[in-house]
């Protein structure tokens, strides 16, 4: 099995800066990488813009599996152009307006651990400690929410959870909405922290007050690992000292 399959082929364009230990965790995929990237052509030439952009596709998966600490389990990209940056629940730092469930995760994580109200939506400091950001799907038709679903990168995002749960802990895995907590069976004996999703429709039936934040760090420690600073620095890419 070659690791270096992502770096060449027809879908190098968004495969090509995942880290050695995914890209070799993700091999088994790769035929369904090809076919998205033929799939994800065809939506281009029949005039629909895709989301992110081909760089951001698999952001995900450009830090090393080893380092991961805490999956944080998304849906799709946003829908909006210049919104998306490959990370659940992330935005690019200039969009202002944050999007509304982003809003609401800001405030869950005032509430939970009283640190500031975020500053943009470029999670990329969450990541940086490994935070794995990963979304159900990772490409979405501008203006079409859900639409790229059920057309292969389940399979994709599935081989990635697999792989880091048989790689074992400290891990911890937070699963916010129905979508998110179907995974549940997979994840074998990683603790879980589940909630209603930070969605304006949800968040009041259970997301708000569910402390996921704290929650997550103490699962962390009693595991011997580090716990997530999950301020986040004015600066895009910089996280604040750890509160709470």
């Amino acid at each position: 099995m070659t690791v270096d399959w992502h770096t060449a082929g027809p879908a190098a364009a968004f495969t090509r800066r995942i880290a050695p230990d995914w890209a070799a965790a993700l091999a088994p995929e790769r035929a369904r990488f090809a076919e998205l990237a033929e799939f994800l052509a065809e939506e281009r030439a029949a005039g629909h813009e895709v989301l992110p952009d081909p760089a951001r596709v698999c952001a995900a998966f450009e830090r090393p599996l080893a380092e991961v600490r805490v999956l944080l389990v998304g849906q799709d990209p946003y829908p909006t152009p210049e919104h998306p940056i490959g990370l659940s629940f992330a935005t690019a730092a200039a969009v202002h307006p944050l999007p509304r469930s982003l809003a609401n995760i800001s405030r869950e994580l005032q509430s939970d651990l009283g640190v500031p109200p975020l500053p943009h939506g470029d999670l990329t400091a969450w990541a940086d400690q490994g935070v794995l950001l990963l979304n159900r799907v990772l490409t979405v038709r501008a203006g079409a929410a859900g639409s790229h679903r059920r057309r292969g990168w389940e399979a994709i995002t599935e081989c990635a959870i697999r792989a880091l749960v048989a790689r074992g802990g400290p891990l911890v895995a937070i699963l916010w909405g129905n979508d998110a907590r179907a995974l549940a069976p997979q994840l074998g004996d990683v603790p879980r922290i589940e909630s209603a999703h930070p969605s304006p429709l949800s968040a009041s039936r259970g997301f708000f007050g569910s402390a996921p934040f704290s929650r997550a760090n103490a699962a962390l420690i009693a595991q011997g690992a580090a716990p997530i600073a999950w301020g986040i620095d004015p600066a895009p890419g910089a996280q604040l000292p750890l509160w709470g």
